[in-house]
């Protein structure tokens, strides 16, 4: 049984998606439709950069869903049936897509008012994030409780064993790093991001997207979404968007995410879009399975072995 994952932010990368667009015309069809939807040359941007500007989080977001969409569709017209489909935080729109939850365009214009709400409800400098290595969530839950001290500092990416990403106040995060070591985490790495996302400190952000979000044309979707906020498939439209509603100040419970698919019986995970994060995660939390990533031409001979029958 085959799930599709699908990348979130920090996978984008000037240039992702250009090789697909000049080898396949549903590739080039998809980022111009991104371009479309959103009145501006987005394609351009991904293609050529510069990558300071694909780095702010309004553009990012767009960016990736639409490299992963063209991706998606590719695979799917040569004849990929997931029974699965799963996406970290941003990818879970992608996920949505690929499902038919929403449309393409209206996820596109989404992402961007979702990474713009984001970066304007933490002033730049205030928020921050840290990755803990080598402590269980009840040891991190309790840095965080200890260190907090009248802030905000959670969990915010359940990402594998041993891998928890933690958000809040600046100040909150860094003591709960420290904390966090004293507890026996091997180290507490500070992320280069541009805002504390998944975290109560999103809440702002939540309540300016959740309206835009419930008045979007939904269907339910073909295949199981497996959601990030409780690891639960979500099989109607109108879950589905609550599920992203949530998840905007909730964390991602991307271990749970995976447990899950693999419970349903998932043994093989494709990553569809850029980079291999979500790869590496899936290795770490499903020992066994078998995982393959597209983000090129080089990569669908290997991933269309998966589901052609010989």
């Amino acid at each position: 049984m085959i799930a599709c994952v699908f990348p979130g932010q920090g996978s984008q990368a000037v240039g992702m998606g250009q090789a697909l667009a000049d080898a396949f015309p549903i590739c080039a069809a998809t980022f111009a439709e991104a371009d479309d939807a959103l009145g501006e040359p987005l394609s351009q941007l991904i293609f050529n950069g510069p990558a300071d500007r694909l780095t702010l989080t309004e553009n990012t977001q767009p960016a990736i869903l639409t490299m992963s969409i063209a991706v998606w569709r590719l695979l799917e017209r040569r004849g990929l049936r997931p029974s699965f489909v799963a996406g970290h935080s941003l990818g879970e729109y992608s996920a949505h897509v690929a499902a038919g939850t929403l449309a393409f365009a209206d996820a596109v214009r989404l992402v961007r008012n979702r990474g713009r709400y984001m970066q304007e409800a933490v002033p730049v400098g205030q928020g921050a994030m840290a990755a803990i290595l080598g402590l269980d969530e009840a040891g991190v839950r309790r840095a965080c409780e200890e260190a907090a001290q009248g802030e905000v500092v959670s969990p915010a990416n359940l990402n594998a064993p041993g891998q928890i990403v933690i958000a809040g106040s600046a100040a909150a995060v860094a003591r709960a790093g420290e904390r966090a070591k004293a507890l026996g985490a091997k180290r507490a790495i500070p992320l280069t991001v541009s805002a504390p996302f998944h975290c109560a400190l999103m809440k702002p952000a939540e309540d300016r997207l959740a309206p835009e979000l419930r008045a979007a044309s939904a269907a339910d979707p073909r295949v199981p979404v497996v959601a990030n906020v409780d690891a639960e498939p979500k099989r109607t439209a109108s879950a589905s968007i609550e599920a992203l509603i949530r998840q905007v100040s909730s964390p991602v419970r991307w271990e749970s995410v995976v447990q899950r698919l693999a419970s349903e019986g998932v043994t093989a995970y494709v990553e569809v879009g850029p980079g291999k994060v979500l790869s590496g995660l899936v290795k770490k939390i499903a020992r066994d399975a078998t995982i393959l990533n597209v983000e090129g031409p080089d990569d669908l001979a290997t991933v269309e072995a998966l589901f052609t029958p010989a």
